[in-house]
């Protein structure tokens, strides 16, 4: 008799257990197949044992595929089923498209690089807000402005361009906004007033989105039991590329001026958008039906529908309104007297924050261990504890280091937490759960830096300190009250 041959997805699929890219619970089809004379040749050849006969492929073999498993990758779908089975030729099966395994470490690491390089553009800008308004002639209370035009930039293009990674191929899509992102950043390093500089800003913060395309495809990538790790390694690569532009930044200005910092980001995005070209895997991916408005509509639709998205999406606009505040004003302090530190020093507060980043990137795995909840909890006391040390930035330096690792620590580690358990929601519409919840980071991110800079006009650095403190402690606050109301 002839071994039953088995038909599926690859054997090193592993993604999402409840999208319709998933290969864990595809359906094996087994069917009775004829073995062509110049394998029965070899077979013969190879063992003692004797000549196999051919069996008659069966109608029922190929048709015994439950209807439950037809949204799953590895079952034969009804246009791919042969329409009918002649028994005397030999039996043409569909073999499904192969699919990627787990996501290596190497490709992990790849994408958090280019995240990092992606996502640094948007801030390059807050260690340089002294050196800004002096070229333009830009009053420093209003300075931030600069600042939250590029992050509302920032929450259009999470609405309007992330959601494309659902309809569109992600790899072309991610290689073509690293190039327009080039171009951006080449304008605001040329540009010869304050509008044309809003405006190259405005365009670096609308493509700057690519990084939450390059989430959403790793999370894909990656295997359900390891998404929540390959989130916190992507995210660590996109906070460090957040916190380490200041040290960029504000070393190039003070070896070549500010406008070196955008010229050479040009470059590097250049490059690293030839380089995703031959690297990123072009991977099949299961694409919505929706045209682009009702894609876009569907963005809100999962708001209403989906509680956790809700929760974890206030909780972002919180704790990166509390973030915003502390490092688009914190050069304002250090660079005036009696510190009076340099842009280079200034900017090496980043190294600090990168440091509490980095700690934070096992916030991913315990989310998969159902940690998440005491995870948040945890990563929002010190969050608001931090602020004790922040306030003394102005007469000790320990103090302010010490309260940047503590705050970049606990925002990493709810922002982590929040991507693992949104990604859980929908498997099929994570580039859209990823944009509506990163509309929040934007929009928090914007409100503390227009009300960073204002609040130190009017009240120095305690009222900032202040106002940060009241928002840490409102996260907390709404992290108890809702917390316990529905599982997460």
């Amino acid at each position: 008799m002839v071994s039953p041959c088995k038909i599926g997805s690859p054997a090193g699929h592993t993604d999402d257990a409840s999208g319709p890219e998933t290969a864990s619970d595809a359906a094996v089809v087994e069917a009775s197949v004829p073995i062509p004379a110049e394998t029965e040749a070899l077979v013969q050849d190879q063992t003692s044992a004797s000549v196999l006969k051919p069996s008659p492929v069966t109608a029922s073999a190929l048709t015994s595929v439950p209807a439950s498993t037809g949204a799953s990758t590895g079952a034969l779908s009804a246009d791919s089923q042969p329409r009918s089975v002649s028994p005397s030729a030999p039996a043409s099966l569909p073999v499904p498209p192969s699919a990627p395994s787990s996501l290596s470490a190497s490709k992990a690491l790849l994408f958090s690089a280019a995240c990092g390089l992606a996502v640094a553009n948007i801030y390059y800008a807050q260690p340089l807000l002294d050196a800004l308004a002096s070229e333009f002639g830009v009053a420093p209370a209003a300075v931030g402005l600069v600042v939250t035009v590029t992050q509302i930039c920032y929450a259009l293009g999470l609405l309007l361009l992330v959601p494309l990674g659902d309809l569109l191929n992600r790899r072309r899509l991610i290689v073509v906004q690293m190039l327009l992102s080039a171009g951006a950043l080449l304008i605001v390093g040329t540009a010869p007033s304050a509008l044309v500089l809003l405006a190259g800003l405005a365009a670096v913060g609308l493509l700057a989105v690519v990084t939450q395309v390059l989430v959403a495809y790793a999370s894909t990538l990656a295997s359900s039991a390891e998404r929540g790790s390959v989130v916190g390694v992507v995210q660590s690569g996109i906070v460090i590329g957040i916190l380490l532009a200041r040290t960029f930044a504000g070393t190039l200005t003070d070896l070549a001026g500010w406008r070196s910092v955008y010229l050479t980001s040009a470059l590097l995005m250049f490059v690293t958008g030839a380089a995703l070209y031959r690297i990123l895997p072009d991977v099949h991916h299961t694409k919505t039906e929706l045209s682009y408005p009702r894609l876009l509509r569907s963005v809100f639709a999962l708001f209403i529908e989906e509680r956790l998205l809700r929760i974890r999406a206030v909780l972002a606009f919180l704790i990166f309104t509390v973030f915003s505040t502390l490092w688009t004003a914190l050069v304002l302090p250090l660079s005036a007297p009696p510190l009076s530190l340099s842009h280079t020093a200034v900017g090496a507060f980043g190294l600090a924050g990168a440091a509490g980043a980095l700690a934070a990137a096992r916030a991913g795995r315990l989310a998969d261990r159902g940690l998440g909840q005491r995870t948040t909890g945890l990563a929002l006391v010190l969050l608001l504890a931090s602020w004790g040390f922040i306030g003394f930035t102005p007469h000790s330096l320990a103090a302010a280091v010490i309260g940047v690792i503590l705050l970049d620590l606990a925002v990493q580690a709810v922002h982590v937490t929040n991507q693992s358990l949104i990604f859980t929601v929908r498997p099929e519409a994570r580039s859209r759960l990823t944009a509506g919840y990163m509309i929040f980071y934007s929009l928090g991110s914007a409100t503390g830096a227009i009300a960073s800079t204002s609040l130190y006009a009017i009240g120095g650095w305690n009222g900032v300190c202040l106002f940060g403190a009241a928002v840490s402690g409102l996260a907390l606050l709404f992290w108890a009250v809702t917390r316990g109301r529905g599982p997460e």
